[in-house]
């Protein structure tokens, strides 16, 4: 038999020490990471086996572009959806390692633990299973090492000390740590030797870990935490899906018994075996998110008889189906209780409460009008952005459709006429948003419009990300504030529909707003115009704001500085206006935030026009030449023109500290950089003078920049998202791709 040091010597290809695999699966949010996790690590003596279990998100894509990058990355695409265990059987089938680490997509490696995994395998002499600790992690950022982590000490409490390789019947106390593949390394010759594979089902660890931990001969532990196990919120654990699916539970404990019949060396492990599967099985039958309350009494039926069939011969019973039973309603009943307590002081508040607050109760009792659609944008403002789009998409193709816009009182004024408005808090707000079936918002309704059963929350959001959003701004307090993200995510929590423009988009929202939602990459609505809007509307745009023939608009549209209280324009837009002189026009567009501002006063100064309150920033943007701007998202759905984009960003150290971006806008790489960038008021007036602004080096920026952030945006994204939502159609519309499509031509 060839040593490892022999294959060396002969110059076959060396096999790695270790070999990682990870499968995964509806996961896009959350592989970067896992896979930087491993791929990072100081020890580089492994393998990285990527699985794509038939994944309909964007798992494959990104494995593809990791092994792209790096020659120890290889990746298997199924070519259906087999699950969890038969995905790592795929990834077993082709491992080369000595060892193999199974890591869940979701999940991450410790810096270091490769190193430290290697190191205790050499000093513990290639044991055949390596159990180490991990920990939790929170979305608040809490990191909680296992209850169990005394068991890898050294010493144990009475201060004896704890072997080093020893066999399970010598360290028995390890059989209750938690049951599963991602916190143990598994010698490759022992899993053969034993013909260890993952079953297919839920709960394809059971039939796994135990006999492994049985089996082995030489076992030892690693005290240190190695994987970081992430808690999702919602949508993350499949266990914690309703389904007839947890009777899987059954055949894996019949799979280990079996292995047990197989091996009358291991007898004594039945008992344990026994309990263990009666303790389970009761877990999950009490659990309410796991057996459908239809199936329950089928489920302990089945458990009782299972453990009557596995029970040793002289074994009491463990566990009867009818206590199981008795427990359960009495659970149910507990929480019924506790419900009722909990209620009461509401109860005595609602009685208390505004005639107002009575009537809104009152509607909440009334069926949902499946013909009515509450619309929002930017916190009670005039109607605008990819809801406005939507709203006139759903007029089109739904005309029957009753539509509600709420926007604050003051601003009703601004609405166009045939629009219904409420006021937030008035007696028809209250109506409409307890009897609609569809909500529509590129921000959070108020935590005073709860969601009911039945209704379609849909979240449009209002830009491709620059700055950190969402949980990415707990690193962030300035720019956070007082923002309780607690309550953030309890609204987050009511969207049924997160609508994004790029699969970079995708995979922050999904990311910093952890929930159950279903993303629509559908293109941004509000971006539509841009390809539908001819040489007419551009004309008809500027002649509206004043350009005259012949000159070049700079649309100047910096975003909101959270390290300021109020607006002030980064440049003295003036004096630019003065250097560039009558060739050109600056339009000026304050971020939204400020447009209770004023910020010229009584006028604009000559060579500049204030857009800060125009309704639309997409018939601007029809208008302009070129874009100049800094952080702002309105930079890729310009894009999507194909007209010049400058940066201009001279608080660039500034903004990374204070609010944290994630894309970095002056290093030229294509992708990543629109187009020109510059850091002063000089250098951009500089640029414009020489024309670099309009170079081929800026155009080609601009292409790549376009080819990633634009490429479900083609005229059709409102279209796409009212027949999906609203009419219940289940395959989109197909996408023009971006070398067929025509944006609106240049002024």
């Amino acid at each position: 038999m060839l040593t490892r040091e022999t294959r060396l010597t002969v110059f076959l290809p060396p096999m790695p020490r270790i070999s990682v695999i990870v499968p995964a699966y509806q996961v896009q949010a959350y592989l970067g990471e896992c896979l930087d996790s491993v791929l990072s690590q100081s020890y580089g003596d492994f393998e990285l086996i990527g699985v794509d279990d038939r994944s309909p998100d964007g798992c494959g894509e990104i494995f593809d572009e990791y092994a792209e990058a790096d020659a120890r990355v290889q990746v298997l695409h199924l070519p259906e959806n087999v699950g969890l265990g038969r995905a790592r059987n795929a990834g077993l089938e082709v491992a080369t390692g000595d060892y193999v680490v199974f890591l869940d997509s979701d999940d991450t490696l410790t810096p270091g633990s490769l190193q430290a995994i290697a190191d205790r395998l050499d000093a513990t002499h290639e044991p055949d299973v390596l159990v180490y600790d991990y920990a939790r992690t929170y979305w608040d950022g809490r990191v909680v090492r296992s209850r169990d982590a005394g068991l890898f000490a050294p010493t144990a409490p009475d201060g004896t000390e704890r072997p080093e390789v020893f066999t399970v019947a010598e360290r028995e106390e390890l059989l209750g740590l938690l049951m599963v593949v991602w916190n143990k390394a598994y010698r490759r010759g022992y899993i053969d030797k034993i013909g260890l594979r993952f079953p297919a089902g839920y709960y394809e660890d059971t039939p796994w870990t135990y006999p492994s931990m049985f089996a082995a001969d030489r076992i030892a532990v690693l005290d240190r935490v190695v994987v970081h196990y992430r808690q999702r919120r919602q949508g993350g654990n499949i266990l914690a899906t309703r389904s007839r699916k947890h009777f899987d539970i059954f055949g894996q404990y019949d799979l280990v018994f079996a292995f047990l019949d197989e091996h009358p060396e291991l007898e004594r492990w039945r008992p344990l075996l026994h309990r263990r599967m009666a303790e389970h099985l009761r877990t999950i039958g009490n659990h309410p998110d796991r057996v459908p309350a239809a199936d329950r009494a089928e489920f302990f039926a089945r458990a009782a008889a299972e453990e009557q069939r596995h029970r040793p011969a002289g074994a009491v019973a463990v566990g009867l189906g009818a206590d199981w039973r008795s427990g359960a309603v009495g659970l149910l009943a507990r929480r019924a209780k506790r419900t009722v307590r909990q209620a009461q002081p509401r109860v005595k508040h609602a009685v208390a409460g505004s005639v107002l607050g009575a009537y809104q109760r009152v509607q909440r009792q009334l069926p949902l009008d499946p013909q009515l659609a509450v619309f929002g944008a930017y916190w009670g403002r005039v109607p605008a952005c990819n809801p406005a789009a939507i709203h006139a998409e759903l007029r089109r193709l739904a005309p029957g459709m009753k539509t509600v816009w709420v926007v604050e009182n003051k601003r009703r004024a601004e609405v166009p006429e045939g629009l219904t408005v409420v006021g937030p808090g008035s007696r028809g707000y209250r109506e409409a948003i307890s009897r609609a079936t569809y909500f529509v918002n590129n921000v959070n309704f108020p935590d005073g419009a709860p969601k009911r059963p039945g209704t379609v929350h849909l979240q449009t959001h209002h830009g491709t990300p620059v700055k950190k959003m969402g949980l990415d701004l707990q690193e962030y307090p300035a720019a956070a504030g007082d923002l309780d993200f607690a309550k953030l995510l309890e609204r987050v929590d009511r969207w049924d529909y997160s609508l994004s423009s790029n699969r970079f988009s995708t995979l922050i929202w999904e990311r910093v707003y952890p929930s159950s939602f279903r993303t629509l990459e559908y293109g941004y609505p509000r971006n539509d115009v841009f390809y539908r809007a001819g040489a007419a509307e551009v004309a008809a745009a500027r002649a509206e704001l004043g350009i005259l023939p012949g000159q070049t608009a700079l649309l100047y549209a910096p975003t909101l500085r959270d390290y300021r209280a109020t607006y002030r324009p980064q440049v003295d837009l003036a004096r630019l206006a003065r250097k560039l002189g009558p060739a050109y026009v600056l339009l000026n567009r304050g971020h939204y935030l400020y447009d209770e501002d004023t910020a010229f006063g009584t006028g604009a100064p000559q060579g500049v026009i204030d857009v800060s309150r125009h309704p639309s920033v997409e018939r601007l943007a029809l208008a302009a030449d070129a874009l100049v701007t800094d952080y702002s998202s309105l930079m890729f759905d310009y894009a999507n023109l194909d007209r010049p984009i400058v940066v201009l960003a001279d608080d660039w150290e500034v903004y990374q500290q204070t609010r944290g971006v994630y894309l970095d806008l002056f290093s030229g790489r294509p992708g990543e950089t629109p187009g020109a960038a510059v850091r002063s008021e000089d250098e951009l007036a500089s640029l414009f003078r020489s024309g670099e602004w309009d170079s081929a080096e800026s155009a080609a920026l601009r292409g790549a920049f376009r080819e990633r952030f634009c490429a479900f945006d083609d005229g059709r994204a409102a279209e796409r998202v009212v027949r999906t939502v609203f009419l219940g159609e289940r395959e989109p519309l197909p996408f023009t791709p971006l070398a067929e499509r025509t944006p609106a031509p240049r002024p």
